[in-house]
Parts: structure tokens; sequence; C-alpha cells
């Protein structure tokens, strides 16, 4: 058994536990990679504790994403309540930025606890305890350094750190959802009736919960990866770009366009053919069966009837019909 001063206080860690690393795309893994032979600690007190460095290879003590923390891990703790914290930098310190509920461990083994708790890129977890008897696994670890708040840091409260801890690594950690992004979307465009089927192109795409597209749900989806939603595009009052979104329980993301295309009639009343195929042209419609009147031909004769009538909204190509006199 040895010794190692948290900062805290001097305490006895015996190298009993230690789990196996884990590789992870997504979900992020921020705080221990519960790698080293940890032993069950005591506190000595009631404190706020954050890692400032980890030396494994790939461990974060920052986030690395913005999201959403859905679960947490506890590895040699007992006592309690124990509470995961989000901490955020700022100026003049560091921000208690948001808690979970709190939790009792019912053994020194590794535990799991869901949360749903929002992180930011760049923000740190850490641990609160309640009494000076509770313990948590700690080992020696040459690089690692954890930083603490002796009180806690309460949420909406910015301090800084009191309690330096070097060479010691704690046993929790915390799962990021890093909150989804769409880089692409084809076709990019389609009718406004609906039913075109689309690919959406992004990242992190676990958990879908919703697609939209300008705030109207799509008409179906199904999540072919993590990188890949296939849709199916719902209809639209109104042609024009908007914006494509998917939600997980990370949060919305969206940054692709796709484009409603439509025939909107424009009015024709008094416009020579030439001019009425352009501005059907222009408005995604087509010119239909064309009728004369009074002797007129397709060169001299004006539009004086058309339908459908202007205004009106169809899916791109509708035939105009006109009749000239």
């Amino acid at each position: 058994m040895r010794r190692i001063k948290l900062g805290i206080l001097s305490v006895a860690v015996a190298a009993t536990m230690a789990m196996p690393a884990t590789a992870q795309a997504a979900p992020v893994t921020v705080g221990s990679p519960l790698t080293a032979a940890f032993g069950s600690t005591n506190y000595g007190g009631v404190a706020t504790i954050i890692h400032t460095a980890l030396p494994e290879s790939g461990a974060h003590v920052t986030s690395p994403v913005s999201g959403v923390i859905t679960s947490w891990h506890l590895l040699g703790a007992a006592g309690g309540p124990f509470k995961l914290r989000v901490i955020r930098q700022v100026s003049g310190g560091y921000l208690g930025a948001g808690s979970s509920a709190p939790v009792v461990p019912t053994g020194i083994g590794l535990e799991t606890f869901s949360t749903n708790l929002p992180i930011q890129a760049g923000d740190y977890v850490g641990i609160d305890n309640s009494n000076e008897n509770d313990k948590i696994g700690a080992a020696a670890v040459p690089g690692a350094v954890f930083a603490g708040w002796l009180p806690p840091l309460a949420d909406g409260a910015t301090a800084s750190p009191n309690a330096p801890g070097p060479n010691v690594e704690l046993a929790f950690n915390a799962v990021v959802q890093p909150a989804p992004s769409v880089s692409a979307i084809s076709p990019t465009s389609g009718s406004i009736k609906g039913g075109t089927a689309v690919t959406i192109s992004g990242a992190d795409f676990a958990g879908v919960s919703g697609v939209s597209f300008g705030g109207v749900p799509a008409k179906s989806f199904t999540v072919a990866s993590e990188g890949q939603i296939n849709a199916v595009t719902p209809a639209s009052a109104k042609a024009g770009a908007v914006a494509v979104t998917v939600t997980t329980v990370a949060g919305t993301s969206g940054a692709a366009k796709f484009t409603y295309k439509a025939c909107v009639v424009p009015k024709l009343k008094g416009k020579k053919l030439k001019a009425a195929k352009k501005s059907l042209r222009k408005a995604g419609c087509k010119l239909g069966k064309v009728k004369l009147t009074n002797g007129v031909s397709n060169q001299t004769g004006k539009v004086v009837k058309q339908s459908p009538k202007p205004k009106k909204k169809f899916a791109p190509g509708k035939k105009v019909n006109v009749t000239l006199g």
C-alpha cells in the first residue's frame, strides 16, 4: 500500500483495480481512461475535483466537442452522494456550468450513471462529493494532475481551484455525445409537393430523433450510419431554400440547404407568346396548349386567357395553357 498526497489530504492507495482501454470514435470520453491501478481512497474533505493533465495517449481533460453528457463512470467510489459537474474556464476563474443529479454508488466497482448534461468544447468534467469520509479510486500516475475546489464549486459560481494534486489520477470520466453536424445533401433540390428521396451526409448521427426541412419534419427517414441519413422530403408551402436539420439527444444542427422548386403561375395576360414563354420558364412552368382567336398568329397575338390562373402553385414543370387574341 502506497501513500499519495492528493492535495486535499494524504491517503493510502492500494493497486487493486484497473479497467481496459476502449477505443471510441463517437461518443467521446472525457476524463480518466480508467486503465491505471486504482485504489479506493478517502477524500478527507468535501470538494469539486477535475483533471488538468492526463498522460495517457488520447485522454481528454476537456471535451473536444460540444454536445451532451449521456453517462458517467466512477470506480472505487463509496459514500456520497456524488455529482458530476461541468466546469468552464472563464475570465477570472472557472465557472460551475451545470451538474447532474446526485447518485450513491452501490459498491467500489465500476459504476455507470445516466444523465443529460450539456457541455461545450473546452469544458472540464468534475466530481463533487458530500462527506469527508467519501472514497474515490485514485492511482499514482506520473504526469497526471488534478485540481480541486474546497468547498465545492457551485453551479453559477466562479472561482479558481485551491487544492492542486500532482502525479495523481482519479477514477472518473464522462461520455459526451457530440452534437450532430450536417455537411451535405444530395440532391439539393426537389418539388414543393415533397416526396424527394435525399441523402444527408454529416457526422454523429447516433440516436437521431428527428430530421426537418425548413422546420417541417421529414416524411420519413432512416439512419444508414453515423455519417448518413436517408430521408424523404415533406411538402412545402413555398418555393426557395430551407435549412436541413438533424436532431439527436445532443442537440440540433444543420448547415446544408435544400431548395424547393415550384411552378408559381405568372400573370401572362397582355404578353406576346415569346414573352409569355420567358415568364413561364422563369417561374418554373412550361407552355401548354396555345389557342388562337380572332385571326391572330403565334407572332401577332397576345394572351387574353390562361389556365391555370396566376399565383397558383404546382410542382415544377406544370403546363400552362394560353389563348391568344
